[in-house]
This record gives C-alpha cells, sequence and structure tokens, in this order.
C-alpha cells in the first residue's frame, strides 16, 4: 500500500466510529442491524460457528426455525457491541455511569480494598468493553484489558488509541506479557482477561459445554503468584444499558503441583462461564472456531461446497 493508500479494514472501522458518534443512536443501531442480516449469508464459516455454539449453549434440541431466529439474534447482539463500544469515546463519565447497571460489583470492591490485584474473567458477552470504561471513569480503578496482537499494524494502532481513549491500558498478547502483567497486578490493577477463548500459547484442556477444547490458563496462573483475586463477570445487553453481572470469586489455593493448579482452577472458569453463556446464549458473540470439531465441520463445509 502506499503511502497516500487507505487501509480498507480500517476505513470501515473509522466509519462505524464515527457515525456511531455523530448519528443519532436509534438510527445507528438500525443501521448496524440491517448491515449485521448480511454476514451469515455472506460468511457461511460464521454462520455455521454461531450455528454450533447456539446449540451447546440450548438447553434442549433447536429447531430449524429457532436455530435461525438464534443465528440473527447473535448478529444483532454483534452489531450493538459495535454500536455501543463505538460511541464511548463521545461519552463523559455521567453518561456512561447512565448507561451501565450491575449486581455483585461488592465482589470487586472487596477485592480492591484488598490491594493485590483483580483479575476479571469475562465470555465473550454483551458489551464488555462498556464495563472496562465504567470501571476507570466511575470508581476510577486502574483497568488494563489484554487484547489480540492483530497483523494489521495500522488497525493495530487505531484500536489501541481507541480503547486508551475510553480509559483501557492495553497490552497485547506476546512475548513479555507475563511479568507486565503481575507487575500490574501488584500495582492493584483490575485486569481484564476474555477468557473463552485461547489465542496464545499454553493453553490449558478443560471440558467446556461437554467437549474438551483449551482456554487460556493466564488467570489461574497468575492468581496464584500474586494473590490476586478472580471474579468472573458478564456484561449483558439490558434494555437500553449495559448490565454486569460479578459472580462469587472463583477460589485460588496451592494444593498441589502447579500445572494440576492451574488446570483446576481454569476448569473452574469455565464451568461458571458455561453457567453465564447460558443466561443469553444470543448474546454470545464468538465467531470463530473454538473446539477441534468445529475445525473439522468448516474443512466438511468447504469439502462440500467444492
Amino acid at each position: 500500500m502506499g503511502a497516500m493508500g487507505i487501509d480498507p479494514t480500517l476505513a470501515v472501522y473509522k466509519t462505524i466510529a464515527t457515525a456511531a458518534r455523530t448519528l443519532p443512536h436509534g438510527m445507528m443501531s438500525g443501521l448496524c442491524r440491517v448491515a449485521t442480516t448480511g454476514i451469515p449469508w455472506f460468511s457461511p464459516d460464521r454462520k455455521l460457528i454461531v450455528e454450533r455454539n447456539l446449540r451447546r449453549s440450548s438447553d434442549h434440541e433447536l429447531s430449524a426455525s429457532e436455530l435461525a431466529h438464534g443465528v440473527r439474534a447473535v448478529f444483532r447482539s454483534y452489531a450493538r457491541y459495535y454500536t455501543d463500544t463505538a460511541r464511548l469515546p463521545g461519552l463523559d463519565a455521567k453518561a456512561i455511569d447512565q448507561g451501565f447497571s450491575y449486581e455483585g460489583f461488592r465482589h470487586i470492591q472487596d477485592s480492591h480494598a484488598r490491594g493485590k490485584g483483580t483479575i476479571l474473567v469475562l465470555p465473550h458477552v454483551g458489551g464488555w468493553e462498556w464495563a472496562a470504561s465504567w470501571l476507570d471513569k466511575v470508581p476510577k480503578y486502574q483497568v488494563t484489558g489484554v487484547v489480540e496482537a492483530l497483523e494489521n499494524e495500522e488497525l493495530r494502532l487505531w484500536m489501541e488509541e481507541w480503547r486508551e481513549a475510553v480509559g483501557i491500558q492495553v497490552l497485547p498478547l506476546g512475548k513479555g506479557l507475563g511479568s507486565e502483567l503481575l507487575r500490574r497486578l501488584r500495582a492493584n490493577h483490575v485486569l481484564c482477561l476474555m477468557s473463552d477463548r485461547n489465542l496464545g500459547d499454553g493453553g490449558v484442556e478443560v471440558d467446556f459445554f461437554s467437549e474438551r477444547t483449551e482456554l487460556p490458563g493466564g488467570a489461574a496462573t497468575l492468581a496464584l503468584r500474586t494473590g490476586a483475586t478472580i471474579v468472573p463477570v458478564a456484561v449483558y445487553h439490558r434494555g437500553a444499558q449495559n448490565h454486569a453481572v460479578c459472580e462469587p470469586p472463583i477460589v485460588v489455593e496451592r494444593q498441589g503441583k502447579m500445572r494440576d493448579d492451574i488446570k483446576r482452577i481454569t476448569q473452574n472458569i469455565a464451568d461458571v462461564m458455561q453457567m453465564q453463556i447460558r443466561r443469553e446464549p444470543h448474546q454470545w458473540i464468538v465467531l470463530q472456531p473454538n473446539w477441534p470439531s468445529d475445525h473439522d465441520a468448516l474443512r466438511q463445509l468447504h469439502d462440500g461446497s467444492e
């Protein structure tokens, strides 16, 4: 790309962000819903993954109509997430507080008062970035978020600047991350870890929705090393607000070998996330393969389309 070229992906993100801050909220929400209705048809891979996740998270066997409705609902949640988060840089603390509600916040307050750091483990449900911005703007905690290291350098830098603007101190996955997270927890930061997908090395094998897969073991490792408290949180769309439900802390204690303790704690985190997702399965927006069987299903899809 030349010096005067514009990265098309970055241009799309910037356009959405600008529109979200300038158009009336209702109009922007409607436009995003319309735009996302086409994703299942133009991206059969994502449609397949969403269908598989809905079947996993449902408490009964879904009919064809229920599954089709569920897919549409997931992509509407996807649109709502982007609409809400794109608005954040233009909102002050009062507006962010008005758009947020919570239950169980005392678990985070108690942990913060202990002074050893707090690790929030979250699934990709609802408006998690709104909650992180609220933690910075209202109780004024130091908030650190770990994000995927994007290959698109321009997009990565823009998204880091955006998150910093809403109060999230961003650290990308990569070399040296562990030691920096240890330092920040010892400085009593609130660390936000998306924990229902394993993006880096060192995943821990767990049972998640009755199927074996790997989830990140970083929360367990950091808590065992620092004494930080692990609080599971899910942030749901509830009407016009984003609503956080903070669960009781995960028990963190040494019982044997370090790797066995990490596996046990990570499995406990997976069990809580499974419950959190089942509350609002249509708000779970994991669109990438997350289990070994997902990769097999995608290969079969591609083989059948050739």
